[in-house]
Order: structure tokens, then sequence, then C-alpha cells
């Protein structure tokens, strides 16, 4: 509570110096006061990150996750955790003109950040593990930064840090397409991204014309799938986790169908409909990481 000081009127011709002084200030004070209130009820930018509740589920589920080895029998299980949570549309801050912000957000993810957090579990022993884990999976070298974050799956898929394998070839085999993309920029040379630098790449897909049984037999459990763009300037339109039964082969993904907005598992031969192309990267451990990357 502001305390206001009365100052009592002084005697005409008794004013000195000092009184002076101290009128001036309070004159002062009154006159700043209001911009001194605003200041104080700006709100500060919250990075979001995830609270008490969050880092116990995940100490939980990284303590059941670190007894099985095989990587995608653990993206599988890691995974799982995530069916029913919200799908959330631009959950991460950052652009051209926007300071970015490391986003650390459990209730809700789109089709790109459930894959960060997947991986990023799997690499992990501990919440500390994870949250540094993932950094550097979402950016190169770890740098918070819009121009240093993996924007595309290719990008993702293919640094340095992501313990990851581009296994389309050897699952699509002679089936196998290559076309060079300039990632970023569209046919009329605009940015999708505006101040982000556009990016040459080779990426192999497998047609959709060329996905039958026999070829989703070669997919594993864990598999991370990136849903084949033919549009210029990107490599997907959409990712997601294989997830093999007896029975079938599911995608489980973040939808944002009207249907589901949430993370959800679907019949894949369905949903690729025999017209999406699509492209494979599968995890392997640190021991395996192939040389040359």
């Amino acid at each position: 509570m502001l305390k206001l000081t009365i100052l009592r009127p002084c005697p005409r011709g008794k004013i000195n110096a000092a009184k002076i002084l101290l009128i001036m200030k309070g004159i002062f004070l009154l006159l700043i006061l209001p911009t001194l209130l605003l200041s104080c009820t700006v709100p500060r930018v919250k990075h979001p990150e995830s609270g008490n509740k969050d880092k116990i589920k995940i100490a939980r589920l990284l303590d059941q996750a670190g007894q099985i080895q095989d990587p995608g029998q653990k993206i599988t299980f890691i995974s799982a955790a995530f069916l029913g949570t919200s799908y959330l549309a631009n959950t991460l801050i950052g652009s051209s003109t926007t300071q970015e912000v490391f986003v650390l957000q459990l209730d809700g993810v789109d089709c790109f950040t459930l894959l960060d957090y997947v991986e990023a579990l799997r690499r992990s022993s501990s919440f500390d593990e994870f949250k540094e884990t993932l950094r550097h999976l979402r950016y190169r070298r770890g740098q918070v930064d819009f121009l240093a974050r993996n924007h595309f799956f290719s990008e993702w898929g293919n640094s340095d840090f992501s313990q990851l394998q581009d296994v389309t070839s050897l699952v699509g085999g002679i089936n196998v397409l290559r076309v060079k993309k300039t990632l970023n920029q569209k046919n009329d040379t605009t940015l999708f991204l505006p101040g982000y630098p556009v990016k040459k790449r080779e990426i192999a897909f497998i047609p959709a014309e060329a996905i039958d049984k026999s070829l989703l037999s070669r997919l594993r459990s864990g598999d991370y799938i990136g849903i084949y763009s033919s549009a210029p300037g990107l490599d997907v339109t959409h990712t997601g986790i294989i997830v093999k039964t007896e029975e079938k082969i599911m995608f489980r993904h973040a939808s944002s169908k009207d249907l589901f907005k949430k993370v959800v598992d679907e019949d894949f031969a369905s949903y690729l409909g025999g017209e999406k192309g699509i492209i494979v990267y599968r995890a392997i451990n640190k021991s395996q990481e192939k040389e040359g990357r």
C-alpha cells in the first residue's frame, strides 16, 4: 500500500530550502508514479515447462523404460504414455522476429513435438537428462535459437545428435524414389518460415503405390514415420510412430482431425489410404550409431 505523507502548511515566509526540496520530491513522485505502477503490471514472458507432477510421472516412466533394451520397443512403450494427450498446434515459441523459448510442455503436443519428447525420453534416465537431451535434439549444438531449430523432419532425422538411421531405402528396396528438395522455399520463391534459410537436401521416400503388405512387414515397432510431401519446399506433411501388434500395424500420432484432436493409434494402411508416401527413420543405441553421419 502506498503511504502518503501529509505536509503541514508553513506560515507565510517561513518555508525554508529543506521543505521546498521535500515538496519538489513529492511532486516528482506523483508525476512518475503512473509509470512505475505500469511497469510493475507488465507480465513477464512465461517459459512453458512441466510442473512437479509431470516430473514425478516422467521419473516413473523412465524407471520402467530403463529395463527395455531394444530401441524400437522402448519407443513403443514410452509413446504409449502419450495416448490421449491433447493435440496442440504451435507449441514452440520463436521466429525470426520473436526470441526463441525452450518449451517443455507435456500436456499438449503436435505431431513433431510428440516425436521430440519420445526420442529424448528414450535416451534419458532422469528428468534433468531428458531436458538436456531434448534441447540438443531439437536444436543444433543445443543452441536455443530459431535459426538452430530442426524445423524439418529430415533435419531432425539427420542431425549429428539424432541417433537415428534413415532406413527408407532398406524398407522400400528398389521401389524407393529420390528427389532433390530446396527446403523452406515455395514455388514462387517465398518462404514457409520467413527468416530461416533455404536448405538443399536429397530426400528418399517410398511412393504410395509401392506400399503393400510385404513392404509394411519390413517396418518395425518404434520406427519414426514422415508422410512424404510432394510440395516444393517441404519434406513431410505429418509424422508419427509405427506400433506393431500380432494382428495389426498401427500409426501412433498426434492427430489434428476434429474427430480426435489428441494422440491416437490408427490402422496404418487405412491411414495411408493408398495415397501417401513415407520416409522411415529407425532409432539406434549410441553404440550402434553409424559412422560418417
